[in-house]
């Protein structure tokens, strides 16, 4: 299957179990969002799937385009076609957003091949320009310096120019205000496509009021313990969390 599926995953950071048996399955195509309490593992599955190296994968399957990815490094899982932003983005003094995007897509070309100069600039700033970026990021240190929104456009502009075939947004919402959320939004919606699945990470309905989802599903206690269509966000917003656990 082409798209993301967890397998039964658990997943350990020391001897705390943050992911407990959490199954799930996103197709190409479709977005799908997760939301639940803060401390139920949500940004913990996203770094687990990532393979950041804190996150012990301790059974399960993390399939991508049906091939198994747990326990292949960072680097590797980003060039098969996985794609992450970050909640807390993370800044990289002294190298340039366009060198940085630039240097990330050459290392997805065969060995011995870069990408054109020219059309590589063409596209970063068609791709800037809908994110309503100032040409003058280019230049700018990844990330340093930013405000919030900034930061949040950056990944998004890294994800528009990569183009994954699945990526999970943790709490891109987070840190924006109502402008920056909406341009924000629209970046997201632009890459969608049959070709692309992601998961949304999020607290809030607000986010998936401009990015419709295609399911969503909450998470507690490092599991996914209910699923339903866009409605659920709703159903949350109104109820909140604990009405859930009295089912």
């Amino acid at each position: 299957m082409r798209g993301l599926e967890i397998k039964n995953l658990v997943v350990n950071i020391g001897d705390k179990r943050v992911v407990d048996g959490l199954n799930l399955t996103v197709p190409a195509g479709e977005v799908h969002a997760i939301m639940g309490p803060n401390g139920t593992g949500k940004t913990s599955l996203s770094k687990a799937v990532a393979g950041h190296p804190d996150y012990k994968i301790a059974s399960g399957e993390v399939l991508l385009d049906g091939e198994n990815i747990v326990g292949l490094p960072p680097d590797e899982i980003a060039r098969k076609g996985f794609f992450l932003a970050f909640q807390y983005p993370v800044s990289i003094p002294g190298v340039s957003i366009a060198n940085f995007i630039r240097a990330c897509l050459n290392a997805r070309q065969p060995k011995g091949e870069t990408i054109n100069p020219v059309e590589y600039y063409k596209k970063l700033y068609e791709k800037m320009d809908e994110l309503k970026m100032s040409r003058s990021f280019t230049s700018r240190s990844v990330n340093d310096g930013f405000s919030g929104g900034e930061k949040k456009r950056c990944d998004i502009l890294q994800m528009l120019m990569l183009q994954p075939s699945f990526a999970i947004l943790d709490e891109t919402d987070s840190g924006l205000d109502i402008d920056a959320l909406r341009i924000v939004s629209e970046g997201v919606n632009t890459a969608r496509g049959e070709n692309i699945g992601m998961l949304l990470i999020t607290h809030y309905h607000r986010l998936l009021e401009y990015i419709k989802p295609d399911k969503v599903h909450v998470m507690n206690g490092g599991k996914i313990v209910k699923s339903g269509g866009a409605e659920l966000a709703l159903e949350l917003e109104e109820k909140g969390y604990d009405w859930l656990k009295e089912q």
